[in-house]
């Protein structure tokens, strides 16, 4: 499809969220200041060949100390709305117990000064940096951690409820439960079906019980949780590659979303995978639990997967088809543009029915930016967010009801275990200054924003 250049803001109506993301482990630094405790970023980013350039997150842009700076240069670019996460360490150090007051207040200032600037504050309350006094107990494998998260929930809630209103519970679910406790490649870097299964769980638990204790305790409150999701298309018509592709669509796309709307999890005969998840976790006895009725639900759409089988491969017998072989547009990351797959992995989602509303609560690509005579001059993804942003309202106009977009990122911060090669930002980050330079990716969407 071909998707206007010329539009504008205002094509999207009055209300609209127009807004960038960070995360608490990427872009806070500042580790162990205040009374914060060790998370399980904070560990893993130290172990030796985990990360790329053997660098850490220990002080990344040190957006603790320079908050008020990057949030007057979010205003500066003409956005309405500013997504963070709230690091469970140092609200509760060691994830249960004792409730950290500098942490408190540390959000505190942070939200207020949003406000002040007129930015809509949106609250990731988990967005990955789980607490690592508790993954020494088993993480997202114990199932006391949803009491754990529970009780911190309550806290963010009531501490911060009566300005913040818009709440996404989990930053991509099958994101850190399949990279962290099946593949090993994220932290806590545990791998194997004994990890995964209950992980799997406890997270599908986790959005449903975290969305309730939202709504009885957040007056007038927005809920809603993100899933990474993409397109899955099968290399060939083989029957084979079809029914690899229709696996790998269960865990990109189903495995959290469908549990959420009620439908419990996926099923597929041909998939014991699936089998075994519900006789681990009795998983019959939890539709009830696993449902939340969410106010709007965040798609964080990157690139499509294109799948064929492999027998070689466990558990799903299929295997990546990367862009990097095909001769397609394709990011620093060798991850595919492709606003065509963008467009229809949201009607997808929208065609679920049960979901009143989507926010796009991450989109972006990382380029091999370069800073010269102070200007980055990053007109391929000048050129990304336009062809996404027409795909986007190509759907908007076709009667899905969207709300928001929310770039990744605002400034190039740590990229998880791509470490600080990966610049997804429009704003560049000097990691050794910490100067910040806005990027012409910046200065295009100030421009966009105004017309």
């Amino acid at each position: 499809m071909n998707y206007p250049y010329k539009i504008t803001a205002k094509d999207f109506g009055q209300g609209f969220h127009w807004g960038v993301a960070i995360a608490a482990a990427q872009n806070e630094g500042a580790y162990l200041k205040d009374g914060k405790g060790l998370s399980i970023w904070d560990v893993f980013s130290n172990k030796t060949g985990k990360i790329k350039g053997s660098v850490n997150n220990h002080h990344t842009c040190d957006f603790y100390h320079r908050y008020k700076d990057d949030l007057l240069l979010t205003k500066a670019l003409g956005f309405n709305c500013f997504r963070f996460s709230i690091a469970w360490t140092r609200i509760i150090p060691d994830g249960t117990g004792k409730v950290n007051k500098e942490g408190i207040a540390f959000y505190n200032k942070v939200i207020d000064e949003c406000l002040a600037l007129g930015l809509t504050p949106f609250v990731t309350l988990y967005h990955w940096d789980l607490p690592y006094e508790l993954e020494k107990k088993g993480g997202w494998t114990n199932f006391l951690i949803n009491r754990w998260f529970n009780r911190f929930v309550t806290v963010c809630a009531e501490a911060f409820g009566d300005r913040v209103k818009n709440w996404i519970i989990l930053n991509e679910p099958f994101g850190f439960t399949s990279l962290g406790y099946m593949l090993g490649k994220h932290a806590p870097g545990k791998t194997g079906l004994l990890n995964f299964l209950p992980a799997i769980h406890h997270a599908a638990l986790a959005q449903a019980e975290a969305g309730k204790i939202l709504r009885a305790t957040v007056s007038k409150a927005y809920i809603g949780t993100s899933f990474s999701c993409s397109e899955v298309i099968a290399y060939s018509n083989k029957k084979e590659d079809v029914l690899a592709a229709q696996k790998v669509d269960i865990l990109l796309n189903r495995l959290f979303i469908e549990p959420l709307l009620g439908k419990g999890y996926p099923r597929l005969e041909e998939f014991p995978f699936l089998e075994k998840l519900e006789l681990h976790n009795k998983a019959w006895k939890y539709t009830e639990r696993l449902h939340f009725d969410m106010d709007f639900i965040g798609i964080q759409n990157y690139f499509p997967v294109v799948v064929k089988y492999n027998q070689f491969i466990p558990i799903v017998n299929a295997s990546e088809v990367k862009a990097t072989t095909r001769n397609v547009p394709q990011t620093a990351m060798g991850w595919e543009i492709n606003a065509d797959s963008f467009y229809h992995i949201i009607k997808r989602f929208w065609n679920y029915g049960g979901v009143k509303e989507i926010i796009i609560s991450e989109s972006g690509a990382a380029f091999k930016d370069k800073l010269v005579n102070g200007v980055v001059n990053d007109t391929d993804r000048i050129q990304y967010f336009q062809q996404y942003l027409g795909a986007l309202l190509k759907a908007k106009k076709e009667g899905v009801n969207i709300k928001g977009f929310l770039a990744w990122t605002l400034m190039d911060n740590f990229e998880w275990a791509a470490g600080y090669n990966a610049r997804f930002g429009l704003i560049h980050t000097d990691f050794n200054t910490q100067l910040r330079t806005i990027k012409n990716s910046g200065y295009w969407f100030r421009d966009f924003l105004q017309k």
